[in-house]
């Protein structure tokens, strides 16, 4: 479920961040956050300005309706976007965040073993 919040400002959703990766990508929703790689060194605001500016490119929305509303400083941020329905929102995330496999938690795919 993607962790979105109407306010009257726009649309929250947190994100965590891991600056100096080696490519900028989004490698899935963890713990309710969604995950960021970003090039740019977490120095000057490089991060947050990377961060930002691929978000509104894999969005496909205007960089000025996004923001940082929390965690400038910290590898864990909450975005805000303006001026877009939450159900508008959802579905653009939905189609840029990368399914997450669930690991198969028991040896026997869950079935039950026989005597």
């Amino acid at each position: 479920m993607l962790p979105l919040k109407e306010t009257r400002h726009g649309i929250t959703f947190p994100v965590q961040v891991v600056p100096r990766a080696s490519k900028c990508e989004i490698t899935g929703l963890v713990n309710g956050l969604i995950k960021i790689r970003l090039t740019a060194p977490p120095v000057g605001g490089k991060a947050n300005e990377e961060c930002l500016r691929f978000l509104s490119k894999r969005l496909d929305i205007p960089g000025n309706r996004l923001s940082i509303v929390s965690g400038r400083t910290s590898r864990r941020k909450v975005i805000q976007v303006s001026r877009m329905g939450l159900d508008e929102l959802a579905g653009l995330l939905k189609k840029i965040i990368p399914k997450t496999p669930m690991p198969d938690l028991f040896e026997n795919g869950g079935k039950d073993e026989e005597p």
